[in-house]
């Protein structure tokens, strides 16, 4: 006879431990498993699992993504820089593509620079490490990280725009055919008179077919995000002035590997923009050290080519003419940017309304190259000897050629020459017909002198109603019955523009040099 089986009967614990059948909740060593994991549990912060996680992330990305993104992007570099160098006249030397942190070491333990420390170690008494990181600063501060493609493409585009918009720009002697016999070897060297910050990027913008430029810029552009934009594009700070002789070491040393390493260079020799609108007495230092490393019986030649430049209008021109006085009240900073800003808006008010006018005409001419290879032969002068005096009189026979070679190259514009007149006739109110009279006799006298006059659109007449309206509207030249006469207050402002091409009237052209 079979057994008939019942059911097992599933307890369940009972609060007070006795069991009770199934639908109850259950109770166990499974439970009391769950209590002793949960107590022996390590909690956690959102904030640190997230910092975690985001860290293994970027592990993850540093070990794997990032070698093969910078491996790309140099591939994609290298194939610009290598399509520039088949258009450019002179080719970007490998110096420029050198990383830059190799260059700040390069600099910091260069043989001469750690014997500047060693001396001023031994004379100040500060110690050898002190001074090694204080070299390391002034290289880093120095050292410039240039980018072909930001150079080339993003900087060469925005400069297009901005001096486009300010100016009619304009090439005025080119010199083609003594450009084009340099040899592509050469350390270029293209030195030009300073009359406005905006002469680096007209200079850039106008030798774009033919080199990249490396230039040094003062103290002043040493903000951000201007600091890092100058740096890619090539430039490096200096400080002017400065008295420290580790400091000018490094930095001559910096200057020695970029002209021997084939990079071309922009110096101003005055060193500083032109107060009165004439050229100032040159300040040689970059110069020197460029020429006291020249070999003439190296590789590379070193080439200096003149550079003049002139403006209708100088953006600096009322400040630069207020630091002659005296008496002249210092400005504040914050008094210097509101006026900026509200110069900045008036002008964007007259490009609203249709009444703006762009600020006439830039132009710039190259002069007659200058072989430092062939100077030194014909000069019998040797910049590496250890005569210091023969050598900084050597130095200055150099300078005054130079900035005579740059006197000759500066470009006459359509409101030097009226302005001229109106400084020649300071009290005399002028027909428009007299202007043009005393106008065109200057233009004459000029062009005897082998100056490069810009006559737009090849009339005279046309050139000094340029020159005259821009004169007028910036209220420097006032206007009364069909009269004109220069105001009194801007006589100051107009010597400034008369002064750019005084050299070339005077008797000798040394005469505006050096003022």
């Amino acid at each position: 006879m079979d057994r008939i089986r019942s059911p097992p009967i599933r307890y369940g614990m009972l609060a007070g431990g006795t069991r009770r059948r199934s639908g109850c909740v259950r109770s166990g060593p499974s439970d009391s498993r769950r209590r002793m994991i949960a107590d022996d549990a390590v909690t956690l912060p959102l904030w640190l699992v997230v910092a975690g996680a985001v860290l293994a992330v970027w592990s993850i990305i540093d070990r794997m993504l990032v070698p093969s993104v910078r491996w790309f992007v140099r591939r994609r570099l290298n194939r610009v820089i290598e399509d520039l160098n088949e258009r450019l006249q002179f080719e970007i030397p490998r110096f420029a593509r050198t990383k830059r942190q190799v260059l700040i070491d390069r600099l910091t333990y260069d043989p001469e620079v750690l014997e500047a420390v060693d001396r001023q170690s031994s004379a100040t008494g500060t110690p050898r490490d002190v001074l090694m990181a204080e070299a390391a600063r002034y290289a880093r501060e120095i050292v410039p990280s240039f980018n072909a493609y930001a150079y080339f493409r993003i900087g060469h585009y925005l400069a297009r725009r901005l001096i486009r918009l300010l100016y009619r720009v304009r090439l005025g002697s080119t010199n083609e055919q003594a450009l084009a016999t340099i040899d592509h070897n050469s350390s270029i060297v293209f030195v030009i008179n300073h009359r406005s910050n905006m002469d680096y990027l007209i200079l850039a913008y106008m030798v774009v077919n033919r080199s990249a430029l490396s230039y040094a810029v003062g103290e002043w552009a040493r903000i951000w995000p201007l600091q890092t934009l100058i740096r890619t594009l090539g430039a490096y700070f200096v400080r002017r002035g400065s008295g420290n002789s580790l400091y000018r070491k490094v930095l001559a040393r910096y200057v020695q590997f970029a002209t021997a390493g084939g990079m071309a260079q922009a110096v101003f020799p005055e060193g500083g923009l032109t107060r009165d609108g004439r050229l100032r007495t040159p300040k040689l230092g970059l110069i020197k050290y460029m020429v006291s490393e020249f070999d003439p019986e190296g590789d590379r030649d070193l080439v200096f080519v003149p550079v003049g430049i002139n403006y209708d209008r100088v953006l600096e021109d009322r400040s630069l003419v207020r630091t002659l006085d005296p008496n002249a009240v210092r400005r504040t900073r914050g008094f210097i940017f509101s006026t900026v800003v509200t110069w900045i808006a008036h002008n964007v008010w007259l490009m609203l309304s249709g009444r703006w006018y762009r600020f006439g005409y830039a132009c710039l001419s190259f002069g007659q190259p200058l072989s430092m290879r062939s100077y030194v032969r014909e000069h019998g002068v040797d910049f590496r000897s250890g005569d210091a005096d023969a050598g900084e009189a050597a130095l200055q026979v150099l300078g005054a050629q130079l900035l005579e070679a740059v006197a000759r190259c500066i470009p006459v514009t359509p409101v030097a020459a009226v302005a001229t007149v109106f400084v020649r006739n300071p009290a005399k109110a002028m027909s428009e017909l007299e202007i043009k009279a005393h106008a065109h006799r200057l233009i004459e006298e000029l062009e005897r002198r082998e100056a490069y006059v810009h006559i737009p659109r090849a009339d005279r007449d046309y050139a000094v109603t340029v020159g005259l309206r821009m004169l007028t509207l910036r209220h420097l030249v006032t206007t009364s019955d069909g009269l004109y006469r220069a105001s009194d207050d801007a006589l100051d402002v107009l010597a400034f523009y008369a002064n750019s091409i005084e050299h070339f009237s005077s008797g000798s052209r040394a005469e505006a040099v050096g003022t």
